[in-house]
């Protein structure tokens, strides 16, 4: 009979809040060595507060922490590493100025012998780590000039780097190709072997089925379950984490679609570096989708439409009008706003109170003679938060302390305010839970329904199918084929949930087909 393995960490009784609102609750969570443990649950359950507790970030006003059968020496960063605790933030913590080495090393640099920082030796270090990975990125590339994937990886690099006993990879897949996150995963059974303990959070379901032995769910800041994944089908997680039945995103309602004008129009437009000569036109309440891998030029096509990177050929036209956008006041002003893909670095000033952010891109309307109207940013904040449903205990708590579901509604409110007609909203639900997923997916259709043309960029095929009247596949920073939505449903499949999972079968054989022909010219 084989011995139970040994327990990595012990938190025991573990409560929290932040300006009134209890963020953990007498939690108890314990984690063994050699396993992975999905710890999940909604926005606002709970996990990344216990993580950050775990971590030595925040402080427990109550319960016990014990790793590796000792009590953890005091509630410091520095007591967490010296334990053996080493984490992968959701919200990444890279410096944009040094280079990939420089970051993974920062704070634990090899010194030569006249006691000056080894950059070499560092170096050396970064690569054997991403040649375990199997992944490329260069260690000598500056943070800030890496896509969101490569930076992904950094940051799971930089944890991996601290060789610990407990690691932790909080959302480690939101921003990674589907082939890393089968390297990561690879990586990750290894260390399992070797007796590391391994705490994964993820919202993306199938992840945590195919990687996790055990799961514990919290939920609005209390200890749910704590089970073998064999005792946790899906349907199950999914009913622990939202606190009811659901078949997930299969449960929003579509809806048809009304389509009026177009609203805008690209012909041949390419950027800098991509999209390369992309045409489509976007029409007056419709939801149009921008599918396809890492790469394929999603998010650099919405960054020329937004401005951020004018467009070097090609045509923009707004209702029928061809304009020039060169920066983002451009697209402002045509009606144009986009929600970026990192929330937390471009979409929010995190220690600003909800109300501050959520009026930053009005600032200059509501600042007359150069004094902010504060009675218009608590009626503007006031609305947006009603309208939008965001859980916060008051508009001038910072919104660091918000979940992440909750900080995304928050940059959504921030661009409504604005009274866009085109909205473009990269990843908007990356690192949220399925509960807030369909909330968004839903505010999504009322927008369009509302006369807004929408664009939506998801990794998670689901929400495009969910979500999209028709959907774009890119690759390569071309455009491969428009579909629309109806095309890739089964007219015989009659359960909803089946029916969404056969769509995302279709969607994604005609992404591999784009990137096939892409190989193909290139090869």
């Amino acid at each position: 009979m084989t011995a139970p393995a040994p327990v990595a960490v012990r938190m025991t009784g573990i409560s929290k809040s932040f300006g009134g609102i209890r963020a953990l609750d007498n939690v108890d969570f314990e984690v063994l060595a050699g396993e992975v443990h999905a710890l999940l649950g909604g926005n606002g359950a709970g996990k990344s507060t216990i993580l950050k507790v775990l971590n030595g970030v925040h402080v427990p006003e109550e319960g016990e922490i014990v790793v590796g059968g000792n009590p953890l020496a005091a509630h410091t960063p520095e007591a967490a590493r010296a334990a053996g605790i080493a984490m992968n933030f959701q919200e990444m913590s890279l410096i944009p100025t040094l280079t990939v080495a420089q970051n993974i090393f920062l704070t634990r640099e090899a010194r030569d012998a006249r006691g000056m920082i080894d950059d070499a030796d560092s170096v050396r270090r970064a690569q054997a780590i991403f040649d375990m990975l199997q992944v490329d990125v260069d260690p000598h590339a500056l943070v800030g000039d890496l896509g969101a994937g490569q930076k992904q990886l950094t940051e799971i690099a930089k944890a991996i780097s601290q060789e610990a006993r407990v690691l932790i990879l909080d959302e480690p897949s939101t921003a990674l190709s589907v082939s890393d996150v089968e390297r990561l995963f690879v990586f990750l059974r290894r260390l399992k072997e070797q007796g590391v303990a391994i705490i994964y959070v993820s919202h993306r379901m199938d992840e945590i089925a195919r990687i996790s032995d055990r799961a514990t769910i919290l939920r609005n800041g209390k200890h749910v379950i704590t089970a073998p994944l064999a005792e946790l089908p899906i349907d199950v997680m999914i009913e622990h984490i939202v606190g009811k039945k659901s078949k997930g995103l299969a449960d929003v309602a579509r809806g048809d679609a009304t389509r009026g004008e177009v609203l805008l129009e690209l012909s041949d437009v390419t950027g800098p570096h991509k999209p390369e000569q992309v045409s489509f036109a976007l029409h007056r309440g419709e939801v149009l989708g921008l599918a396809g891998l890492l790469g394929s030029g999603r998010s650099a096509l919405a960054r020329v439409i937004a401005g951020i990177e004018p467009a070097i050929s090609g045509e923009i036209a707004i209702k029928g009008q061809k304009v020039v956008v060169r920066r983002p006041a451009d697209a402002i002003a045509h009606g144009i706003a986009l929600v970026p893909e990192a929330r937390a670095t471009q979409g929010i000033i995190p220690a600003h109170s909800v109300a501050d952010n959520m009026v930053m891109s009005v600032i200059g309307r509501i600042s007359p003679w150069g004094m902010v109207d504060r009675p218009r940013v608590r009626a503007i904040a006031d609305e947006m938060i009603q309208r939008l449903q965001v859980k916060t205990a008051s508009r001038d708590h910072a919104v660091s302390t918000l979940s992440g579901g909750n900080q995304q509604k928050v940059v959504i409110g921030k661009w409504l305010v604005t009274a866009p007609e085109i909205l473009i909203l990269d990843e908007p639900t990356a690192g949220i839970d399925i509960g807030s997923k369909a909330e968004i997916i839903r505010l999504v259709r009322e927008l369009a329904q509302s006369g807004k043309g929408v664009i939506v960029i998801s990794s998670e095929l689901s929400e495009l199918l969910t979500a999209c009247d028709r959907i774009l596949v890119m690759a390569d920073g071309r455009a491969h084929q428009m579909l629309d939505r109806a095309e890739l449903d089964d007219p015989e499949e009659t359960d909803p949930e089946h029916a969404l999972q056969a769509a995302e079968r279709r969607l994604q054989i005609e992404i591999q087909e784009a990137l096939s022909i892409k190989e193909a010219n290139h090869g």
